[in-house]
């Protein structure tokens, strides 16, 4: 089964405490001083989408590894250190095969693939070992406006189908 991972903008308090809960659940620690605002991995993180026209944020968007079905940085790692988990379809990193020459972070569409401190890649691990113990993810707890959810792909393509029906129904009564 492939899980997925689906954000509805409209329900975006813009709090930013996924990327926290992110952070904490992972217990990620800013980089060394040397690179000055850096803060080290970000797996999920918050991002500002902006007209061309203007400077003011239109929306902000919660992004996360795609964990994508058929994954580039899988495919591109000469130490197939990237692997699918069987129970949830989330592509994981296998440190102890992990060569650190980042094909995968230049294969990624989404920049997911991150270089660590220990010189090895890191990612969205979409939780894991939460999800095996029956938990959601860390970003998905923790968000307030319930924007984040987690589920089979199915379901998530499911409900967008549902809501693009809703708005579809509704502007046609408006005409």
């Amino acid at each position: 089964m492939q899980y997925a991972f689906h954000f509805n903008v409209e329900r975006c308090a813009q709090c930013f405490a996924c990327e926290v809960a992110c952070k904490s659940a992972h217990n990620s620690r800013p980089r060394v001083q040397e690179e000055p605002g850096t803060c080290g991995p970000r797996f999920r993180q918050v991002v500002e989408l902006k007209s061309e026209d203007s400077a003011t944020p239109v929306q902000y968007v919660s992004m996360a590894c795609m964990h994508c079905g058929d994954a580039a940085c899988m495919a591109v790692c000469p130490a197939r250190a990237i692997y699918r988990d069987p129970q949830f379809g989330a592509v994981l990193v296998d440190h102890s095969k992990c060569l650190g020459c980042r094909y995968c972070s230049w294969a990624c569409e989404f920049g997911a693939p991150q270089f660590d401190r220990d010189g090895l890649m890191t990612k969205c691990d979409m939780c894991i070992d939460r999800l095996r113990k029956g938990f959601a993810p860390a970003c998905v707890e923790s968000c307030c406006g319930g924007a984040i959810t987690i589920g089979p792909v199915e379901t998530a393509r499911n409900a967008v189908r549902e809501h693009a029906a809703k708005r579809i129904a509704t502007a046609s009564r408006l005409l």
